[in-house]
This record gives C-alpha cells, structure tokens and sequence, in this order.
C-alpha cells in the first residue's frame, strides 16, 4: 500500500535531498547488491555490516578483518559478497549462515577486489606497490595468476643497458583499480601512470592499452550493460569512455578504441574528486569532491552540471547509486556516517479512494441519503465469516525481484539474535536480563554479545570514564 502512495516514476532521474543517516563503525566503502534491497559496508576495524534498506537496520555483521575495509563486491545472486582489506587478505562471505566461505591472503595490502559479473569463485584484484592478480578458488586452495601491468614489448635486438631500462620503467607501472566486463571474459585495469589496459581474462594478457589521464587512475566503474565506462583519475578530470563489443568474434585487438565521450571538471575551483558513480540508467555521473562536503551530479548526454546536492558539512568519501532507483549512499570521511539522499515523493491519496480529489479551498459536501447506514450487526458478521472462508496461499513466494535474469535469488535469513541485528546504537548487556544502547563513542571498545562472552562470563562493572 505504501508503495501505490507513491509517484515515483514520475519524479527526477537523480536524488535531491538528504532523507536518511546510518551508521555503525566508521565505515570507509558501501555497495549495493544487485537488487538494491541490501547495502553492504566496511569498517575502518574491519567489520562488513550488511543494512537493509527496508527497515534501514542492520541485517548481518561479518567479522573476519582487523584491517580498513577497501572495496566490496556483490555476486549476481546476492548470496555471496567479496572483502577485501588493507590487511592483505580477501574474504568470500556466505551470506546464508554468514560464515567465511573462502579466504586468499596475499603479500601486500588490497587496493581492491571484483568478483567475476557470472562465476562467485573467481575475482581480480588490485594490490599495492604488487601487479594484480586472477585468482580462482573453486576450491579451498586458491589458485593465483598474475596479471600485467604493462603490455609486452616486442622482441628486439636491443642491448642489454636498454633492456634494463625498459624493465626498471616497466617495474614502475602498477595497478591501482580493475573491473570486469559485463561478460567477465575482459578486464579494465587502471594503473599508476594513468594507462587504461584491457586484458583478455583466458589468455591473461593484454590485448589494448592506451594513455588516458596524466594521473593515477582511481576508480573505474561500468554501467549495467557494460557500454559505458566512467573513469576518475587524479588529474582532477572524470572521463566517460564508450566500451566495444569485446567479446565479438570477429574482435581485432588492433582495432579495438575507446572513444572519449565526456570530461567534467571544475575549472574554475579546480577540485579533486574522491570517489565517481554511474547513475542506474548511466544517465548521470556523481561525483564526491576532495576537501569539499557537496556532491555533483552531471547528465551525461550534455555533459552539464544538473545538481549540487548539499547535505552535512563533511568531506564525503566512496559514493555508490543505487541500482534500480534515485538515491545515492555516501560515506562520510569524518564521523563515518553513511548519508542517503534520495527523492522525496510526495504521497499519492487517490491509492486509498480511487475519487480523491484535491481542493484548493473547503467545499460543501451534499452527503448520499444512504452514505453513511448504520448496517445491522448480524450483516457485518455474515460478511467477515464469507470472508474467512477464502483460502489466503502464504506459502508461495512471488518472483518480485524484477531482474528477469532466470536466476535463483538469494533471500538473507532472518536474525532474531538481538545483538547480531543492532544498527548505530548497539545493545550492551549491564546486567542479568539487563540491556542498554551503547553511546556511539563506545561502539568500537566492546564488539561482544552475550553469547559471544559465554555463560560464565559477566561483563565489567568499571566507572565510564568522564568526557
């Protein structure tokens, strides 16, 4: 019912407002899953909090990292969900008994992992001052390839002091951002030298690379087809690329281009850029902005600047759009709050009486003469007995997900552990039986439920301390 009081198709393609702040932890990065029904973020201590955007509650709290949380990743079905950290290590999460379900450590800190758009056993990540990596783990022992940076060169007679060169050069090219096509079959890397490398995930090499910023290349993004690639490097530019067909069986590597279709920039205050976002259509471009509290959002089709949305006086940090509607999650760098903006739909009554009519002034009502009868009592109870005869199926769970993907979709189990589903205030136990919410300066101090401190074990009585 509430969903028929609303307008939204007929409202703006972007957000206007702030309408929602959530927290737990200081979180660094958020992702939505496929569906958009559930919001993934990490922690600076390493927790993956998984909200639900329903209730705006937290759904499940992963604990496997003791390092900053860099980069989450969804697979298709939204059962499994990819960590990674500066702690060196990957974590795949069974959502279904929230349980770690694969883990890879590798040796260097992550700048970031995907997992592969089609097959949750396979993903790529970036890792720091490290070349990248393709990692299978079908099974238990992960099995690593590594991935190039740089194309090779051809063979040439060349001496050896110019070969060494080449190599010292070619050592300095490193990866700092990768995702994969909408097929998985190619990869977009981007490295320290602003190069933009697709390579071909069979053969794990790369088939094009071509120069397209004068910075280090920080987020890639692609949007749902796969078409367009967004692209946010350090020399305060936002590029949008269209991507070819790629898996074409006729595909020539040497005439693969990637047009350029826009830059945005501020040039008159010349700012940086934290983070970048496709809208869910790929309509509009969001962008975070360095030492600054507002968001931009550009149309894409025009390349103007549409909206500036304000909201706390923070600097906020990775944004994320959500996949099916106008709202965008953003984490703020200061408090760790997560900020919503989304659309304010303004309610629709004619969904509770199909005659609602709105007035601009009071008008005199002519009632109907049998309007509003008194019905005998033996009437009503006749009526609601007709009606408990009908048979109501609760069984039977509609496909509503809306995807048309063929897919089994995955449904997150129901917690009913009062400590395990706590949002921004989390629950304490004082005493037998006793619970109270933990001040937000507290929450990283004491992790521990009580079936966590076991039976046996009492919590501290200490003095808290004086602020």
């Amino acid at each position: 019912m509430n969903f028929l009081l609303s307008d939204d198709y007929l409202l703006q393609d972007y957000p206007e407002n702030i309408t929602n702040t959530i927290r737990s932890g200081h979180s660094t990065c958020v992702r939505f899953n496929r569906k958009g029904d559930f919001l993934a973020s990490g922690r600076v201590d390493g927790t993956v909090v998984i909200w639900d955007l329903e209730t705006m509650g937290v759904a499940r709290k992963l604990r496997g990292h003791s390092k900053n949380i860099t980069s989450l990743s969804w697979s298709r079905c939204g059962r499994y969900l990819l960590s990674a950290c500066q702690g060196w290590k990957v974590i795949l999460w069974d959502l279904q008994d929230g349980k770690r379900h694969r883990e890879v450590r590798f040796r260097a800190p992550v700048y970031g992992a995907e997992l592969h758009p089609w097959h949750h056993y396979q993903f790529a990540a970036a890792l720091f001052e490290d070349q990248p990596m393709l990692v299978d783990i079908t099974a238990p022992a992960p099995v690593c390839y590594v991935l190039p940076s740089v194309p090779k060169r051809p063979n040439t007679d060349a001496d050896a002091t110019l070969k060494e060169k080449q190599a010292k050069e070619d050592a300095k090219h490193m990866t700092t951002a990768i995702v994969y096509t909408a097929t998985g079959d190619h990869l977009l890397a981007g490295t320290t030298k602003g190069r933009l490398n697709i390579i071909d995930a069979r053969t794990r090499e790369i088939i094009y690379s071509e120069k397209i910023a004068s910075g280090v290349i920080t987020t890639l993004r692609l949007t749902e087809s796969g078409k367009e690639l967004l692209v946010n490097a350090q020399d305060r530019i936002i590029r949008t690329f269209r991507v070819p067909n790629l898996s074409a069986a006729d595909l020539d590597p040497d005439t693969i281009q990637l047009p350029l279709e826009h830059k945005f920039q501020d040039v008159v205050n010349r700012l940086s850029w934290n983070h970048v976002a496709f809208s869910a259509t790929g309509e509009y471009v969001a962008a975070s902005t360095y030492n600054n509290h507002e968001l931009y959002i550009w149309e894409r089709g025009h390349g103007s600047l549409v909206r500036m949305l304000e909201g706390p006086k923070e600097e906020q940090g990775v944004i994320e759009w959500h996949p099916h509607r106008a709202l965008l999650a953003a984490c703020g760098l200061e408090t760790g709050r997560i900020n919503i903006w989304s659309v304010t739909s303004p309610q629709r009554w004619s969904a509770l009486a199909p005659d609602f009519v709105e007035v601009e002034e009071n008008v005199e009502y002519i009632e109907r003469e049998d309007e509003f009868d008194i019905h005998p009592q033996e009437e009503i109870q006749k009526r609601r007995l007709v009606q408990e005869d009908e048979d109501v199926d609760v069984l039977t769970v509609e496909d509503g997900d809306g995807l048309g993907n063929g897919m089994d979709t995955f449904r997150m189990p129901i917690l009913f552990n009062l400590g395990e589903s706590d949002s921004e205030e989390e629950f304490v136990n004082v005493s037998l039986g006793t619970l109270r919410r933990k001040s937000p300066g507290e929450q990283d101090e004491d992790e521990m439920t009580g079936e966590e401190r076991g039976p046996g074990r009492k919590p501290g009585r200490g003095r808290a301390k004086k602020k």
